[in-house]
């Protein structure tokens, strides 16, 4: 641990500002020996798999984010949170993005061999959700004089208006575009309030909410390098889950862990999980988690958005007759979730632990494992890394692999190994 707290406090962009004959071959080793010697339980091939972190309560999950599809950013997120130590990277049910999820992963261990490979899941969705949707305006129709507040508030950076010449325009399709920046878009709606025109479009109109097609995600799984997926759910009705479990057919036979997510819905959370539990157990081979989705796609807002989601997990630690699964946390995760489990007594305390002091009669777990298996990140972490890439992009152009920059790559291990780190307990 106290190696960790050493490497995060450090100001490495300032050594690599102070020595620049310091050279990639030089600053890639030092990246080598930086998570060499972190030593994480999680990080050698041979120490342990995601299922043991799920077991122990230290899994942590990288979540790229449902509709996120850059995928340069996706492959350098993916690259550095896997040398971080993530048991999970999760993203958009996109043959591109799973390409760029699996070549980070890759680059990854080319640094660093014998690093364990994290499970690559899919999400897709049931019905109309918050995280399957797309902001869209036309930005011919912003009035000259607007303050771009909607530019201001994207946390994603996927609202862009610059200054382009007449010849850009008839001529350089590469050009950069106004307005939203489809593939960075990831649907969190805080565009939609602040623009003082009311020019964009509600997150919920039929041509910026869409499905994931059942039967083009079942193809994606069988490619064989996806070993999960999720399943988002409003968790009120049972019909249309039903009716994408069906439309997955065998395909979901192959995964090694099947998620569900869904948010608080007060006292018929338990009835739906059992009802959806029920729908996939016939043909459920592998593991399954449930995804408590506490405050969607705020992680990064602040210190109390993580309130709902340490809340979501009290009230299903104390349910009863819950099914099998894991329990995961997520939806407003960030630097200030361990410390709102410690607080509950629910961090990484096993269920005969929790048992002993809480009425329960949930037994449907191993007793000796977690009761809270793990957290998942989004929208904090990508923020804290996205901070270097956005440095990086500005001085090398956007298209650009940040293990050729190695000193970008260490200032963001920095970064991911802060947020892992605590979580695996180093």
């Amino acid at each position: 641990m106290a190696t960790l707290r050493f490497f995060c406090a450090t100001n490495f962009s300032l050594s690599i500002q102070n020595n620049a004959k310091l050279d990639k071959k030089c600053i890639t080793q030092k990246v080598k020996n930086i998570v060499n010697t972190v030593q994480f339980p999680s990080i050698s091939s041979s120490s342990s798999t995601p299922l043991e972190s799920l077991q122990r309560g230290n899994w942590v999950k990288l979540i790229c984010g449902a509709s996120f599809e850059d995928v340069v950013d996706i492959r350098n997120l993916t690259l550095v949170y896997t040398l971080a130590g993530v048991d999970c990277i999760d993203c958009a049910a996109d043959a591109s993005v799973v390409s760029a999820v699996n070549e980070g992963i890759e680059a990854a261990r080319d640094i660093l061999c014998g690093l364990r490979k994290p499970w690559v899941m899919i999400s897709v969705n049931d019905d109309k959700d918050l995280h399957f949707r797309k902001a869209q305006f036309d930005p011919e129709d912003c009035p000259a004089n607007c303050s771009r507040p909607c530019e201001n508030v994207c946390p994603a950076n996927a609202i862009s208006f610059q200054q382009k010449s007449a010849s850009q325009i008839l001529y350089d399709n590469d050009a950069p575009r106004d307005g939203v920046i489809t593939e960075r878009c990831y649907g969190c709606g805080r565009c939609l309030p602040v623009c003082p025109y009311d020019k964009i479009s509600s997150p919920f109109s039929r041509d910026v909410t869409y499905v994931r097609d059942a039967i083009t995600t079942a193809d994606l799984i069988k490619r064989n390098d996806v070993d999960a997926i999720e399943i988002h759910t409003s968790g009120r009705q049972s019909k249309q889950f039903e009716e994408l479990w069906r439309a997955l057919g065998d395909s979901v036979e192959n995964l090694k862990l099947v998620a569900v997510s869904l948010p608080n819905v007060g006292d018929s959370t338990i009835s739906s999980m059992n009802k959806m539990f029920s729908i996939m157990k016939p043909n459920l081979r592998g593991l399954n988690l449930w995804q408590l989705d506490g405050r969607p796609m705020s992680g990064d807002i602040g210190r109390g958005a993580t309130k709902e989601s340490i809340a979501f997990a009290v009230q299903l630690a104390k349910a009863k007759d819950r099914p099998s699964g894991f329990l995961q946390l997520a939806g407003g995760t960030n630097a200030y979730t361990i410390e709102g489990l410690k607080k509950e007594g629910l961090f990484q305390t096993t269920i005969t632990e929790y048992l002993d002091h809480e009425e329960s009669s949930n037994t449907t777990s191993n007793p000796s494992c977690a009761l809270i298996s793990g957290i998942a990140y989004g929208g904090y972490a990508r923020k804290i890394v996205g901070r270097v890439l956005r440095s990086m992009q500005s001085q090398h152009g956007g298209a650009v692999a940040i293990e050729d920059h190695p000193e970008h790559l260490l200032l963001a291990l920095r970064e991911a190994l802060g947020l892992v780190g605590p979580v695996k307990c180093l």
